[in-house]
């Protein structure tokens, strides 16, 4: 296999050709694409294709594909394997509620998030649907040198709901929420591959910041929220059919769009790959 890699904006995204992961790859061509997503942190393969099994076996380039946190749409045949699908959306005053509105990172309440994410478009309406990306690595550069210091070595807990959350999460039993986890997280976090700084930020389950009046956590969390989903931070990626898509939770943050027409289907395939506890940028 010959990669032809295009850079899609000048700081992050990548999209690759020349390869077919119905195959497998070998060790040379593993290592090419590790080391293009720690530098890129979105990888674009167009017209894959994948089913659920061929799906898992281009996830396990990248780390152990680990289990859907929402079990209820998994595929029953590939547990491993979840879907977003249109018919499964709540919709309120005519809009859809899809999961995942508002920028955000994987999970980032878990002790160790998910290193990645992964989609394969099966089925996309003609317009809208889109999904976006932000690269809180370059956001987190462009920082002032006094804001900077101040939040180098703050922490946040993150939860399953804030109390401030701009986005709705599903209701839970006090059964299932007590098994939820609950962990603090640093503002500024160090990527374990290429060891650039990082804005760590999820606005839905980020609860303040630690040592801070809540009011001016919340306050310090929407200023560098603000910035880093500043447009030239931002690829907008444009579901075609075929469409295979991995991101780096470490390094960029993404968010849904429910912007299409609400009588066309749209279904995705969707992975995760197993990550470590996040480490702070600085100590």
């Amino acid at each position: 296999m010959e990669l032809s890699l295009r850079p899609i904006t000048p700081n992050f995204g990548l999209e690759i050709t020349g390869i077919d992961f119905s195959q497998p790859v070998n060790a040379q061509v593993k290592k090419e694409l590790n080391d293009s997503f720690s530098q890129y942190a979105v990888l674009v393969f167009p017209n894959q294709g994948l089913g659920p099994a061929e799906l898992i076996q281009f996830g396990e380039i990248f780390g152990r594909v680990m289990e859907q946190q929402l079990k209820d749409f998994v595929l029953p045949d590939f547990p491993l394997v979840g879907y977003n699908s249109t018919k499964d959306l709540p919709r309120k005053n005519g809009k859809l509620q899809v999961r995942g509105e508002n920028y955000h990172t994987d999970h980032s309440n878990d002790l160790a998030p998910p290193r990645a994410t992964s989609l394969v478009a099966v089925q996309i309406p003609s317009y809208g649907g889109d999904t976006q990306f932000v690269d809180v690595r370059q956001a987190y550069d462009d920082l002032d040198v006094d804001l900077k210091h101040r939040i180098k070595n703050l922490r946040s807990l993150h939860v399953h709901g804030s109390s401030r959350s701009p986005r709705s999460f599903a209701k839970l039993s006090p059964e299932a929420a007590a098994l939820i986890p609950r962990t603090i997280q640093p503002v500024v976090i160090r990527h374990p591959s290429s060891g650039r700084p990082a804005l760590y930020l999820n606005t839905g389950r980020m609860e303040g910041i630690e040592g801070m009046a809540q009011d001016d956590g919340f306050q310090l969390i929407e200023q560098l929220y603000l910035h880093a989903t500043q447009a030239k931070y931002e690829y907008r990626h444009q579901w075609r059919v075929g469409d295979l898509v991995i991101w780096d939770n470490r390094s960029v943050m993404h968010q849904a769009n429910a912007d299409y027409d609400l009588t066309e289907y749209r279904y995705l395939y969707r992975i995760m790959i197993a990550g470590s506890p996040i480490e702070p940028a600085f100590i």
